[in-house]
C-alpha cells in the first residue's frame, strides 16, 4: 500500500506545534476535531474531553478500539518566588535535567501566554562555580525565568500569572532530510498523527472493515487515567498505540514497529500479540518485540479500571523517551502499515 508521507508529516508537525500538557488539552482537541470534520468522520467527545471516532464495520458486536494520547509532559506553577521567578511542579514523569535550559510558555487561567526559560536556581558557573554543576536537579531547585522586565512577586501577579497556570515545554521539532524526526512529545503525538491518518486513509479508500473499529484519542494518559473510562462497550480488542523504547539491553528500534510483550502493568494478551506479529510476518512489516519495565499505557489504565478486554501495545520506536526524543519515518510507516493491515484482518 502507498501512503502519503507528506500528509503524515503535516499532521505530526501541526500536532507537535500545539502545547498540550495533561490538563491543558482543549486547544489540541479543537485541532483534532477540525481535522475530523474535514474528513467527515463520525466522532463523540467524552465528558472528560477525549475524542472517539467510530468507523463502522461488518461485525458491530465484536469491536476493536485503538488509542493514542494527545496529552504530554509539562509542569504547573507551584509558587511565585519573591524574585519574580516561578517555582514548578512536574506533570508526568521526567528527569529534571532534561528540561534545564528549555524555553517554555506559561498559559494563564485567563487565556494569556507568556514565555520564559527553565533554569536551575544556580544557573551560572561564573557566579556559582562548582555549586552550579553539583546542584541536584530536582523540582525545588528549578524555576522559570520569565521574559518580562520584572523583579518581584507582585509584578508577576500584576501580569496575571498565578499558581496553577500551565507551563508548556518548547517542542523544538525538526524533520531531517534523512527521515529522522527530533522533538519533544513524540510520545505520543507521533501515534496521534498516525491514527489521524488511519482515519483519513480508511474513509477516503472506502475500506470495508470486518469489525467496527474505534479510534480513541485520550487526554490524561501521562497522569495515569487516560483510557480508564468511556471505552466503547462492545470493545473486545484494545490496542494502545504509544511507543517503543530503543536503548541499551532493549530490542526496540527507531526503524521498526515495536510490539510490547510486557510492561510494568504485566503481560499483554498473548493471543492478540500473536495476531499482530503474524500480520507483520505475512505483510513483511519490520517489527520488534520488547519488554519495558518502567512503562504503562492507556491499555494499562483500562485494565486497572476493570474493563474486560484483550489488550496490546504497539508504537514507533522513540529514542530518549520523556526527554528530547527522536524517531524515524521508517518506524512511523511500519506502525501505520501494521494498523491498517490489522484493521482489515478478518
Amino acid at each position: 500500500m502507498i501512503y502519503n508521507e507528506e500528509k503524515i508529516k503535516s499532521y505530526l508537525k501541526n500536532i507537535l506545534s500545539i502545547p498540550s500538557p495533561s490538563g491543558y488539552t482543549s486547544k489540541i482537541m479543537d485541532y483534532i476535531i477540525d481535522e475530523l470534520q474535514i474528513l467527515n468522520a463520525p466522532y463523540i467527545i467524552t465528558n472528560k474531553g477525549a475524542v472517539i471516532v467510530t468507523l463502522k464495520g461488518k461485525n458491530n458486536d465484536y469491536q476493536r478500539t485503538l488509542s493514542a494520547h494527545v496529552d504530554t509532559l509539562g509542569a504547573m506553577v507551584k509558587n511565585i518566588n519573591t524574585s519574580g521567578s516561578l517555582a514548578i511542579d512536574p506533570i508526568g514523569g521526567f528527569m529534571m535535567n532534561s528540561i534545564e535550559g528549555e524555553n517554555c510558555q506559561i498559559e494563564t487561567i485567563n487565556g494569556e501566554t507568556f514565555t520564559g526559560t527553565i533554569q536551575t536556581t544556580k544557573p551560572s558557573v561564573h557566579i556559582n562555580g562548582s555549586d552550579a554543576r553539583e546542584l541536584k536537579r530536582v523540582p525545588e531547585n528549578m524555576e522559570v525565568i520569565l521574559d518580562e522586565k520584572i523583579s518581584s512577586k507582585l509584578e508577576v501577579e500584576e501580569l496575571g500569572i498565578s499558581v496553577g497556570d500551565f507551563i508548556c515545554f518548547d517542542a523544538r521539532t525538526i524533520f531531517t532530510q534523512k527521515g529522522f524526526i527530533k522533538s519533544r512529545h513524540l510520545d505520543d503525538k507521533a501515534s496521534v498523527a498516525i491514527l489521524l491518518y488511519v482515519i483519513k486513509y480508511t474513509l477516503e479508500s472506502k475500506i470495508e472493515l470486518p469489525y467496527t473499529t474505534n479510534i480513541y484519542i485520550s487526554n490524561y494518559e501521562e497522569v495515569g487515567h487516560g483510557a480508564s473510562s468511556a471505552i466503547p462497550l462492545k470493545t473486545k480488542e484494545f490496542i494502545s498505540v504509544d511507543m517503543g523504547c530503543p536503548g541499551p539491553l532493549q530490542n526496540s528500534s527507531e526503524y521498526s514497529v515495536c510490539i510490547c510483550a510486557k510492561d510494568s502493568s504485566g503481560p499483554y494478551d498473548l493471543g492478540l500479540r500473536r495476531k499482530l506479529t503474524e500480520v507483520c510476518k505475512n505483510e513483511n512489516i519490520d517489527y520488534k518485540i520488547d519488554v519495558y519495565p518502567h512503562y504503562g499505557s492507556d491499555a494499562s489504565a483500562a485494565l486497572r479500571a476493570g474493563w474486560d478486554i484483550k489488550t496490546a501495545l504497539i508504537g514507533a520506536g522513540i529514542f530518549a523517551s520523556h526527554g528530547y526524543e527522536r524517531t524515524h519515518m521508517d518506524s512511523i510507516l511500519a506502525t501505520l502499515d501494521l494498523i491498517i493491515k490489522y484493521n482489515m484482518l478478518e
